[in-house]
């Protein structure tokens, strides 16, 4: 399959590079100057905003100015007013409005009322009514809330039937609540106006001034903005909750639902949003740019949080828990608090010029969210969950057929979001790690700090950020900056040495890179030689190293007792695949509880595992290996990487067909009873007798196991030292109805009278839809596919991720042929939110050559696809092919 995957290489490379810009429309001269720097582009017909004119339209305005008013009802419709003023270099030709689906009621330019120009997408003003210099444009409007988390989101809470609003804008959605040019490098102040119901609150980027009672309303008036890019603009509206904290040098509050109050703990907000600031503060070297620190949590949200200015929405379902948190729920809240944090300076205060800038934002905020989490909460081991899930995932990415230099060109607004993986958050954090290591703590700090300073309040260009760092540390960076922000793919190094009498003789590192995408790079890693010491695996000596090219010699190592295992990524100071010399590789198989270094053993893991994804080992020794370190393993981060890997080798196998079967008839009782085992263990503590139930209920599938997650939930079982919650009540009803345990559907109703909240009923949706009947497949499928309005699109998300698991492979195959069909036209109604979602996770992949020769004949169709589909498609393809290959591994080691 190698010939295919070059084939494929070029084909997706031809797909996805974006390099012809599909919106240069009709180029025309200025009549009067003639000259070709004054080429007017109009803009074509799209609901979206090109590169080129977005550049056209911020190089004639300047100085621009909202003056924003809403009324809000909590009814499907509100109305707005945009007063615009701005500066305009020229007025020989018309400037374009972006605004999304309103009704206009009114519009005047300059003082004039003028008919609108409008596609449903953006008004176009015509030369005429403009002037150079000042001008003012006034848009009357209204327009239906959003529901799929764009734009102002409505939403109403099933509990107390209350409603809720929040903006989204990124990447460029707030168009889709008022009139405005929306870009992030034409930065712009607001000032803004709202009427609400009298017994909501309001929230923007700065905090109101002015309050005006009537009878059934309110109207709040909020002053003036700092320059804001418009996607860090925002306002949120409803009865939400309130609290309050004024013991931080910056005024604190956090918002929720009413309905949901009482599961929030606001001190660990505010705990870890104070030492927050605190640090950014001191770290950046310029004070938190705006007056108060707002936080809301909401709704349907799309992703994890967003970093509005001044007010931050977080994700309902990633940071409220029915219980008590769990220790990774408290680091992962700690480390997003964080990471928005750091965007306050880095992506709001300084902001990049257009869309391919974007993943610098999340770079560095990952970066400095995983720093600031380590150095001022608890989480003091941030970096090593950070090794273990983010980087790990950067590699996969970075190592698929879609993978991208973290640098790309963006040709419109549309394709703002086709490369935001893995890639543009963990590998370019990763990066940003090792070029602080290249260049030091101090020096990397003081250059981040003249970058904030020499454009704040301005949009800035990578070569601002790289020439920053660059002039501070006293090196040129061009080089590093090609090797690593402008090439794709990952590398890998491996220990190759030569021992004699027990001494190293010769050492060197062999560097090499994928065939496609054949960078060698330079960075400095610390390369770690171990040796074996009353039962443990020692660090002897470690070898600090700046390799470069395909071998690079390490002559300090010569002459050094001959170790027993060699990780040349010690500490993991760089990015790198790291694969293991043959004696290395049997030492970590052979001694993996014996390392006492938890970062190490994390990395052994992980070594494990790679050669399991790499058909290099195959998955029931991995599996063996896993079984016997596992139940010794004391570190709760590395805890939960091994789990994920074994939950995800049964995934595997379960696509085997009747051998995969066999032998999980075999192993899985035996899984079961190791993971039960630590679920009765109480010694243990708390987070790790959580972690280990929550492992215990994914797996459990026996008959056995399955009748005592029910007795469980009936409470006739109780375990020592562990509150069943309402989310493990939930799992458990979820784990019986995929398995179709004996009463397992009627307890579903039963339980949303308990819990009839967003939540339980998104909970519910998905202990309906994974009953593995065909019956039920299909019906969900038609709501999937259909138009109908019973489900926001919050609720046909769950239904998604729930439709087929591991197990469900003949299910699944009986309706491969109609969702490949159905494809392209899915791809043209939905939209991108949509097939975000149900491209990942829906294209078929059974794990059989006829899976991947389907997908092969779809892919070489050429059928017209957008690039988020196009994509999904082919990470399927090399995915099914993946699982094909470790089947094979698994199925000549039997035969052995």
């Amino acid at each position: 399959m190698k010939v295919v995957a070059v084939v494929l290489m070029f084909f997706v490379f031809g797909l996805l590079s974006g390099c012809s810009d599909p919106e240069q429309g009709i180029s025309r001269t200025d009549k009067q100057s003639g000259s070709e720097t004054s080429q007017y582009v109009q803009r074509v017909n799209k609901a979206y905003l090109s590169e080129a004119h977005a550049m056209q339209r911020s190089s004639r305005i300047s100085q621009v100015s909202y003056n924003l008013k809403f009324n809000l009802t909590g009814l499907a419709e509100f109305s707005g007013e945009t007063a615009i003023e701005f500066s305009l270099k020229d007025a020989s030709f018309p400037i374009t409005l972006d605004l999304n689906k309103a009704k206009i009621k009114f519009l005047k330019i300059n003082g004039t009322e003028v008919q609108a120009d409008y596609n449903d997408a953006f008004i176009t003003l015509p030369a005429e009514n403009l002037v150079a210099g000042k001008n003012r444009v006034i848009v009357n409007y209204s327009r239906k809330h959003s529901t799929n988390g764009e734009g102002l989101h409505r939403f109403v809470d099933p509990v107390d039937k209350r409603v809720y609003l929040y903006s989204h804008f990124e990447p460029a959605a707030a168009h889709q609540m008022f009139a405005l040019f929306d870009q992030p490098d034409l930065k712009a102040t607001y000032e803004m106006t709202v009427t609400a119901p009298a017994d909501w609150v309001v929230i923007t980027a700065e905090r109101e001034d002015k309050i005006r009672e009537q009878q059934t309303t309110k109207t709040w008036h909020f002053p003036t903005t700092p320059k804001l890019s418009p996607y860090n603009f925002s306002l949120h509206a409803g009865p939400y909750k309130m609290w309050k904290d004024d013991s931080a040098k910056y005024p604190m509050r956090l918002f929720a639902r009413q309905s949901i109050s009482d599961k929030i703990v606001p001190a660990d907000w505010f705990r870890y949003t104070k030492s927050g600031l605190d640090f950014f503060d001191e770290y950046f070297g310029i004070p938190y740019p705006f007056k108060k620190y707002d936080q809301v949590i909401v709704p349907d949200f799309l992703y994890g949080a967003m970093e509005n200015a001044a007010a931050i929405t977080f994700a309902e379902r990633a940071f409220v828990s029915s219980g008590e948190m769990s220790s990774a729920q408290k680091q992962r809240l700690a480390g997003v608090i964080m990471h928005e944090m750091a965007h306050q300076w880095f992506g709001n205060l300084v902001t990049m010029k257009w869309w391919n800038g974007l993943w610098l934002n999340e770079s560095f905020a990952s970066f400095m969210g995983t720093l600031a989490t380590a150095e001022v909460t608890e989480f003091d081991y941030a970096w090593r969950s950070f090794y273990a899930r983010s980087k790990q995932s950067a590699y996969v990415q970075d190592q698929r057929v879609t993978t991208h230099p973290i640098e790309v060109p963006v040709p419109t607004s549309h394709n703002a979001f086709d490369n935001i993986d893995a890639i543009t958050y963990s590998k370019g954090a990763s990066t940003l790690k090792q070029l602080r290591q290249l260049l030091g703590p101090d020096t990397f700090k003081l250059g981040v700090q003249n970058y904030l300073s020499n454009n704040s309040y301005e949009n800035a260009k990578l070569d601002d950020f790289i020439g920053a760092l660059a002039t501070t540390a006293g090196r040129e960076l061009g080089d590093w900056t090609q090797q690593w922000l402008y090439k794709a793919g990952v590398n890998a190094i491996k220990a190759d040495f030569q021992c004699e009498q027990g001494k190293i003789v010769n050492f060197q590192l062999l560097q090499s890179a994928d065939h496609e995408n054949g960078t060698l790079r330079e960075q400095k890693v610390n390369v770690g030689l171990f040796s074996l010491k009353k039962g443990q695996l020692a660090l002897d000596q470690s070898i600090p190293v700046i390799y470069r090219g395909a071998v690079s010699k390490v002559d300090a190592a010569v002459g050094l007792n001959c170790p027993k295992l060699v990780y040349p990524n010690y500490q993991d100071w760089g990015f790198v695949k790291v694969n293991l010399d043959k004696r290395s590789f049997e030492t970590a198989k052979d001694h993996l509880s014996q390392v006492s270094d938890p970062l190490l053993r994390s990395m052994l893991w992980q070594s494990l595992w790679d050669s399991v994804r790499d058909s290099e080992l195959p998955i029931q020794l991995y599996l063996d290996t896993a079984m016997t370190n596992i139940k010794s393993e004391s570190d709760y981060t590395t805890l939960g990487q091994a789990l994920g890997n074994i939950e995800q080798s049964v995934k595997y196998i379960n696509r085997m067909g009747d051998k995969g079967a066999a032998y999980l008839s075999i192993v899985q009782p035996q899984i079961e009873s190791l993971y039960w085992s630590k679920v009765i263990d109480v010694q243990q503590g708390d987070n790790f007798q959580r972690r280990w139930f929550n492992a215990y209920i994914e797996m459990a599938s026996s008959i056995e196991a399955l009748a005592k997650l029910k007795l469980i939930y009936d409470e006739k079982l109780k375990i020592e030292g562990l509150e069943i919650n309402q989310q493990h009540r939930w799992s458990i009803i979820h784990q019986l109805n995929r398995f179709d345990y004996p009463s397992s559907k009627s307890i579903i109703d039963q339980e949303l009278v308990i819990d009839s909240g967003d939540s339980g009923q998104k909970k519910a949706i998905a202990s309906r839809v994974v009953r593995p009947n065909m019956k039920n497949k299909q019906k969900w499928l038609d709501k999937i596919h259909g138009n109908n309005a019973e489900l926001p699109f919050s609720k046909l998300r769950v239904a998604i991720y729930n439709l087929y698991t591991s197990e469900q492979t003949e299910l699944e195959e009986q309706t491969a042929e109609q969702i490949l069909n159905s494809l392209p036209l899915m791809d043209k109604e939905k939209g991108v939110v949509f097939m975000r979602t149900y491209a990942s996770v829906l294209i078929p992949a059974t794990c059989s050559m006829k899976s991947v020769k389907r997908l092969e004949k779809l892919i070489n169709q050429g059928v017209k696809l957008s690039n988020i589909t196009k994509r999904a498609l082919l990470v399927t393809h090399q995915e099914d092919q993946r699982c094909v290959n470790i089947a094979n591994k698994f199925a000549s080691e039997l035969i052995k």
